[in-house]
């Protein structure tokens, strides 16, 4: 059985949230070469070794920007995922929640990499929230589309 594939009007604002999501990765690529830059570990070397980050400051703050990258990958898959599958059915809800995972990704990705893993705290919270809410959304979604064919 085929169905007509129709999104909401305010489908528009989820995907200005999904594109705002873009610019994050751009912040992250910026905080990152800037440490890698500082510290003078060369490409490819994706880390400091753990001598090189106990010896020098500037190695250490160059694994935190590549950590909280590496943590950001991981995160922005799903993400985008449940909130492209949610906003179809909530897009006002979606678009709200992930707005708040931008906000808190942004957040994780400054204080992380500028005061180490207790700086992480409040982005990755409000961040998990705004996932968790998406991730039901999305559930609640497939489970409507599974119920109406």
């Amino acid at each position: 059985m085929s169905f007509v594939f129709e999104v909401p009007k305010d489908y528009g604002y989820v995907l200005a949230v999904a594109t705002s999501s873009l610019f994050i990765n751009t912040y992250h690529k910026i905080l990152t070469s800037m440490a890698r830059r500082a510290s003078g570990i060369p490409y490819p070397t994706p880390y400091a070794t753990q001598e090189q980050a106990d010896k020098d400051p500037k190695a250490y703050k160059f694994n935190l920007a590549q950590r909280a990258h590496s943590n950001f990958t991981e995160n922005h898959t799903p993400f985008i995922t449940a909130l492209l599958i949610a906003g179809l059915r909530y897009p006002g809800p979606a678009t709200y929640a992930g707005a708040g995972w931008v906000a808190g990704r942004f957040a994780y990705a400054y204080a992380y990499t500028k005061y180490g893993p207790k700086g992480r705290t409040f982005g990755y919270i409000s961040s998990q929230v705004g996932k968790l809410a998406l991730t039901v959304m999305a559930v609640l979604t497939c489970y409507s589309l599974v119920q109406g064919a």
